[in-house]
């Protein structure tokens, strides 16, 4: 029995981005399409089987630990940049050359809120596993900011829940501008390790001189 089935849905591919040198900054730049490896998009500089772990993961690693790369791939939706830019006022969208997004998607209701292991399936073949949403942080507001002078500071609140995704590539194969991306979702509960009908909850640590 699979795992996984297609979801209702059917987005399009309406920007592909690169950046090949973070050290020079967040931002990417737009190309026509990207070849997507086991390594992430050739020419992105957050692509590679591996990385060092960053903030993101202090409470599991310390900082600079080598993890695999489930970062690979930055993913944004359109209707969701539109949204972020309309409740900071900015008369338009917050682009996503601004952020340091590789997948602009169209057509795909609360991208954001898309399961861990949601697989996005390409016209190519080349598939795409959700790993994580990526919350907006500081640095993506100092970003802003430097497009669009003195709106960064309203950018981590409006963009809450809002920010995308991060996944990495399971399968090989070219993206381009205009490309179908079919949503394929995992069956789906909240985790709740004391639920009654399976575990009891945990007893109440003695009182101290009792």
């Amino acid at each position: 029995m699979s795992v996984l089935n297609p979801a209702a849905v059917v987005g399009r591919v309406a920007a592909v981005l690169v950046n090949p040198d973070r050290r020079a900054g967040l931002a990417a730049r737009r190309v026509e399409r990207a070849d997507a490896t086991f390594a992430g998009f050739a020419g992105e500089a957050h692509g590679g089987l591996t990385r060092p772990s960053c903030s993101r993961t202090l409470k599991q690693y310390p900082r600079g630990t080598p993890i695999r790369n489930t970062r690979q791939v930055s993913i944004l939706s359109m209707e969701e940049m539109a949204a972020v830019g309309a409740a900071m006022g900015l008369g338009g969208p917050v682009e996503p050359e601004w952020i340091g997004g590789n997948l602009l998607l169209d057509g795909i209701p609360r991208l954001t809120e898309l399961p861990p292991s949601t697989r996005l399936l390409f016209a190519s073949g080349a598939s795409l596993v959700v790993d994580v949403e990526n919350l907006p942080c500081r640095q993506s507001a100092d970003a802003v900011d430097r497009h669009r002078p003195g709106f960064g500071k309203g950018f981590v609140k409006a963009a809450m829940g809002r920010r995308g995704l991060v996944a990495w590539v399971e399968r090989e194969g070219g993206i381009a501008v205009g490309d179908a991306v079919a949503v394929h979702v995992p069956t789906q509960r909240i985790w709740d390790p004391f639920r009654a009908a399976e575990l009891p909850l945990p007893a109440p640590s003695p009182r101290v001189g009792a």
